[in-house]
């Protein structure tokens, strides 16, 4: 049984996220979306209001299971004995940063987590959370970038 995990903060989850989510549950016979909980940050949603907005975008993907974590990536996988690390790729600048992480991840697992970069599909290359979040404070239209139900919770993150 193939198993991977698509870890990210998706805050919010964009319509580029769940691209990336319907292609890699294609791939394999299952799928862990998990939502990385990172003090460093302040987040727009709360870890647990992140896990239920992927659960109800994710509810047609019987393949696809949502959790959290915190901690290094490679403890997480161990944790899980899941080996293979899922992520999306939006531009060139992505995969030099993406490509220096998933270097480290193979080094400190002892080469027992590799990392498959999936490519944006184009409608949706121009997509991030911080640019979404950007247009949401400024009160300006992101239904063309989240989930419809999630449009307005969004909005309310910024009234």
């Amino acid at each position: 049984m193939k198993h991977a995990i698509y870890p990210g903060s998706f805050d919010p989850m964009t319509l580029g996220h769940l691209d990336v989510i319907e292609r890699a549950a294609q791939m394999f016979d299952t799928l862990t979306v998990s939502v990385l909980n990172n003090m460093a940050k302040s987040p727009l949603f709360s870890v647990e209001e992140r896990v239920k907005i992927l659960e109800e975008a994710t509810s047609h993907l019987q393949n696809v299971k949502i959790d959290s974590f915190s901690g290094l990536l490679i403890d997480y996988c161990a944790e899980k004995d899941v080996h293979i690390v899922i992520r999306g790729l939006r531009a060139i600048t992505d995969f030099e940063y993406e490509l220096q992480i998933a270097q480290t991840n193979r080094k400190l697992s002892k080469g027992s987590v590799d990392t498959i970069f999936l490519t944006t599909s184009l409608e949706y290359a121009y997509l991030s959370s911080s640019s979404v979040k950007e247009i949401a404070s400024f009160h300006g239209d992101i239904s063309q970038c989240v989930p419809e139900f999630l449009v307005d919770r969004i909005h309310e993150k910024f009234a």
